[in-house]
């Protein structure tokens, strides 16, 4: 374990702005708090703060937030105040230490508060400063290295639940790959000790083998580079029990059939000696179809580039290839922590804030909304998916969640686009607001001022803004209607039925079940295999509407909602009317 001498001289090696003396009286402060205090592996307390300060520095992380990790549980577990904090390291320090250890308080209360509420608090407490939040990443790190030794069987499985739900996600969602794996791997080994096992088990049977194949392609790799005269060199990293895990279960595979274990990273010295490097490769080996991503052109949510290439290389050894500049490998190991540069100071750029937008999003969606669930659906649904990129009129970029739809577009756009929406052209053709995005589709979308969002486009909205910009709609709209009189809704239905017998019966069963009433049943088409009928209906709940929907959608039947036929109609007829006067 690293002692206070060795961790001033590890932030000396890249800070060269350290007062060491700060480290040494936060060292010094920490050890006589935590005195009398013993961890539940048996050893002194001051173990746990200097490693984490020690994992802060793996991230080459500013002299406060290093200080933090020293004094990060002295509030919270000693007689400390934050006013002492305040009197011998400053406000800045104070105020991290106060922030994390509220994030603390939250997590003792685990046990009586949902996830989504917790996340809620997290976010809320992290805000301000999100160096509170690496200071929490590498305290909860910490914790899981040695969660073994908690007593409480319930305890490990809570604090591994809670580590991979929301800790992980975060730690990716800043482009802390390398803790984000292992938060990841630590919460497996709890949650699903068996599997993890076997894996490891498979890992040690093929060690050997596997070291020799990683030097021997890296050679062949390197060989060929430098013919073509690019400088580069190449590491590899084995991918962990629980990446491996998971991309079985993707895959539907067996461990046997697993070959890509070892990724290779190949780091060259610019963007343009990427793309040449990526055409060495692809003439000399055979591609594998499918597995090409330039996240260079197209970085991931989190701001992650590379470019990603799987081939049969080498010995006819089926390999994965990431080719990436230095700046880009440094991002890929530390995430938000590499915006610290320590060229005229060691203040992080207030210019890096721009990238993590989510975060102000987040805020901005918990402080307005009334449902921790729904903050928490968020997250899953919009940090930490693939992107989509489409295109404005005007040629803006919009970065959506893949599998996002029209509807997440126009939320994207601004909150009152998506309200007014009524319609949308991709790529010049007409198409439902359901429509799902592909990458450079150019999306134009109709709007109407009398126009309100339909609560069933929540069936459809994928990003986490559109979500709640629609149920954030429809509570102010109940709130305001509580004592009015129950409003009615009409809209219109046109569903594809197979030929098949009872298929009608069945859906009309589904609509009567969801409290919707049919006006009107037409038979509008009929081709060899399907019907198309539309179902005129009368909504008294918009949230059964909403399951209804859902429940169509489950049966995979094609549909289209049409709003406000009732007015189209009577326009019509009074344009016919006024007619026949003429």
């Amino acid at each position: 374990m690293i002692n206070n001498k060795d961790l001033i001289n590890k932030v000396k090696s890249y800070n060269k702005f350290l007062n060491p003396d700060i480290l040494s009286k936060a060292y010094e402060f920490a050890l006589s708090a935590h005195k009398n205090q013993k961890r539940d592996e048996g050893v002194p307390y001051i173990i746990h703060p200097l490693a984490v300060a020690d994992i802060l520095s793996d991230l080459k992380l500013d002299s406060a937030t290093i200080t933090t990790g020293l004094l990060h549980d002295t509030i919270e577990d000693t007689k400390i105040t934050y006013n002492s904090v305040v009197k011998e390291f400053g406000k800045e320090v104070a105020d991290l230490v106060d922030g994390v250890t509220k994030i603390s308080e939250l997590e003792d209360k685990a046990a009586d508060n949902s996830k989504a509420e917790n996340f809620r608090k997290l976010i809320l407490a992290t805000s301000k400063d999100i160096r509170v939040l690496l200071v929490k990443l590498a305290d909860r790190l910490h914790n899981m290295r040695t969660l073994q030794f908690v007593k409480e069987e319930n305890k490990k499985i809570r604090k591994a639940k809670e580590t991979m739900e929301i800790y992980a996600p975060l730690a990716d969602r800043m482009g802390m790959n390398r803790i984000r794996d292992e938060l990841e791997d630590l919460s497996f080994a709890f949650l699903n000790k068996d599997a993890r096992n076997l894996i490891q088990k498979r890992l040690k049977f093929i060690k050997n083998h596997r070291e020799d194949n990683f030097n021997s392609i890296s050679t062949d790799l390197i060989e060929l580079l430098n013919k073509n005269k690019v400088k580069a060199r190449i590491t590899g990293r084995e991918k962990t029990p629980f990446s491996i895990w998971r991309k079985i279960q993707k895959k539907k595979i067996s461990l046997e059939q697993l070959t890509d274990i070892v990724g290779f990273r190949v780091i060259v010295d610019d963007i343009d000696d990427c793309y040449k490097t990526l055409g060495i490769f692809h003439s000399r080996y055979s591609a594998i179809p499918g597995k090409f991503k330039d996240y260079i052109s197209t970085p991931k949510i989190n701001n992650y580039k590379s470019i990603h290439t799987s081939l049969i290389g080498p010995q006819k050894h089926r390999i994965e290839i990431q080719i990436r500049t230095e700046e880009m490998h440094e991002f890929a190991e530390r995430g938000i922590a590499s915006h610290w540069k320590y060229k005229s100071s060691e203040k992080f750029s207030e210019l890096s804030w721009k990238e993590y937008d989510w975060l102000r999003d987040l805020v901005e969606i918990i402080e307005r909304g009334n449902s921790p669930e729904h903050y928490y659906e968020f997250t899953k649904l919009q940090m930490f998916q693939d992107n989509v990129f489409c295109f404005t009129p005007k040629g803006a970029v919009i970065k959506l969640p893949k599998n996002g739809t029209a509807i997440d577009f126009a939320y994207a756009v601004h909150t009152k686009i998506g309200d007014t929406a009524v319609g949308c052209y991709v790529n010049g053709t007409e198409l439902p607001l359901q429509t799902i995005l592909k990458n450079g589709d150019m999306i134009k979308i109709v709007t109407s001022k009398k126009i309100s969002p339909s609560l069933h486009w929540l069936s459809s909205a994928t990003t986490g803004k559109a979500r709640a910009a629609i149920r954030r709609y429809w509570q102010d709209k109940l709130v305001d209607t509580k004592t009015k009189k129950n409003k009615e809704y009409f809209t219109t239905l046109e569903i594809d039925l197979p030929h098949q017998p009872g298929e009608l019966g069945e859906v009309s069963t589904i609509i009567g079940t969801n409290g919707s009433n049919i006006l009107n049943v037409e038979l509008l088409e009929r081709k060899d295999k399907f019907l198309t009928f539309s179902f005129d209906l009368q909504i008294n709940d918009l949230k059964n509407f909403t399951n209804l929907i859902s429940q169509i959608k489950q049966k995979h039947l094609n549909f289209k909602i049409i709003r406000h036929k009732q007015k189209k109609n009577a326009l019509i007829q009074r344009i016919f009317r006024n007619f026949k006067r003429k």
